[in-house]
């Protein structure tokens, strides 16, 4: 591989970014990555492969289907992965640390606004807006992506099990993508060309000519990275627990979002119930209600909505803050979660990735993740369905049809100015082709504005 530029089908040169460059791109997708995990591979998949061509559909697909196996915030980690490819450590790093960092500040400056003044309408208004303008995201998230990983009708059947599977049957997440991993794997072991990977060459895989092959995974050096990573993830925890005891906040709050961090498949909605149960129950942290709060606050925030277990961290802290100011314990317990949650993200992708790039010509291993491609494409259409739901209707019950356990709007708490908002963003996008920038700012001053008359 060199990095001399490449002539793609567009006849422009495909030329590696500088690290600077790169900053800046993941510094934009950082502020720009509202609506969950559905708009994040969105926004990810427009600017690096529609746009810049950084990374080729085939490529990204692939790096997003290992992610989508791991515990933690997939896009996040997506993120890191596409970042390790371009630059190394040092590139994962950076595109890791800046999607996380504009979602985690806004996060605590709203926890901080929570705990001391209890409400924010000026910034409900914004966000109001903006979460209308990310339904519209995530719907052409959904769009794109299904167009371009559901290439069979195995593939299609698979996508639309997936989603039965999660919205109507409340599968666990894990079992959805356990389950599509090893339909795939002996499916093309079997000879079936079902779930064939797109291939990595020619025009689709021009985008990919300026990295550089990683090094083999030697066990030695993986051996090195994981206990470095372990360190790092674990240290400030034992340390808390030898220097305060078990019983301190601080020491608590590492230990629980440490165990988080390996449990956390699928996102924040699959651990909100049991953070949500820990949190109220049994260490007492926050009342019934704020938990739901806290998720409310991460929707419309950009980053990762694990961002919630910040909120949880803050709260904790401040409520129990020990010989500190109560701010200043809020801050150490929203930094601590922060560190014990996101950390092991980085574990995972510079141990995992350099095995997952050396299997990309593995048919059966490389079926076994297109397949697991197909499910996430139901898994989203899921998050978009809930998404969307919970936008355009203020009230949402669920209903057991029969066997199936339905998520249903009570349509007596439709929001006609949600839904109007939603629909001028959708025809912004689809119909105009504005970029993501007009189309939030806009529709978040839209929602200003009508918090403002109403």
């Amino acid at each position: 591989m060199t990095g001399a530029p490449v002539t793609v089908e567009t006849a422009q040169p495909v030329v590696r970014p500088s690290l600077r460059e790169a900053a800046g791109v993941w510094g934009r997708i950082g502020l720009l990555s509202f609506g969950g995990p559905a708009g994040q591979i969105a926004l990810m998949h427009r600017m690096l492969v529609e746009e810049r061509r950084w990374i080729s559909e085939p490529r990204f697909l692939h790096a997003l289907n290992f992610c989508m196996l791991l515990p933690g915030p997939e896009a996040q980690q997506l993120a890191t992965y596409v970042g390790w490819l371009l630059h190394g450590v040092r590139g994962g790093l950076i595109a890791g640390v800046l999607f996380v960092l504009p979602g985690a500040a806004a996060m605590l400056a709203l926890s901080v606004a929570y705990a001391l003044y209890g409400g924010t309408p000026l910034v409900a208004g914004l966000f109001f807006g903006l979460k209308a303008a990310v339904l519209a995201i995530v719907v052409q998230a959904v769009v794109r992506i299904a167009g371009r990983a559901l290439k069979s009708r195995p593939a299609k059947l698979l996508a639309a099990a997936a989603f039965i599977a999660i919205f109507a049957l409340h599968v666990p997440f894990p079992l959805i993508v356990l389950a599509a991993g090893a339909i795939g794997f002996f499916a093309t072991r079997a000879g079936s060309d079902a779930f064939k990977s797109a291939p990595h060459g020619g025009a689709a895989g021009a985008a990919d000519a300026h990295f550089v092959d990683p090094p083999a995974p030697g066990w030695w050096r993986s051996v090195f990275t994981a206990g470095v990573w372990l360190v790092l993830w674990l240290a400030p925890t034992a340390l808390l627990l030898v220097l305060l005891g078990p019983d301190d906040v601080f020491s608590r709050i590492g230990s629980f979002f440490s165990v988080m961090a390996v449990v956390t498949f699928g996102g924040a909605y699959a651990v909100l119930a049991y953070v949500a149960q820990a949190a109220v129950t049994t260490y007492g942290w926050l009342a019934p209600g704020e938990m739901l709060d806290g998720l409310g606050l991460a929707e419309t925030t950009p980053g990762p909505l694990i961002l919630v277990l910040q909120f949880v961290g803050f709260l904790a802290a401040f409520r129990d803050p020990g010989a500190l100011a109560p701010l200043a314990a809020g801050l150490a317990g929203a930094g601590l979660t922060l560190w014990v949650t996101f950390v092991p993200s980085f574990l995972w992708i510079f141990v995992g990735a350099p095995y997952v790039e050396r299997v990309r010509n593995n048919a059966a291993l490389s079926g076994a993740l297109a397949a697991v491609t197909a499910a996430v494409v139901g898994v989203i259409l899921n998050l978009a369905v809930w998404f969307g739901l919970h936008v355009v209707f203020r009230t949402v019950e669920r209903v057991d049809v029969g066997p199936l356990t339905l998520d249903l709007p009570v349509l007596a708490s439709l929001d006609p100015a949600a839904l109007v908002l939603s629909l001028a963003a959708a025809v912004a996008i689809f119909r105009f082709r504005l970029g993501l920038v007009p189309v939030l700012a806009g529709s978040a001053l839209a929602g200003l504005a009508w918090q403002t008359l109403t």
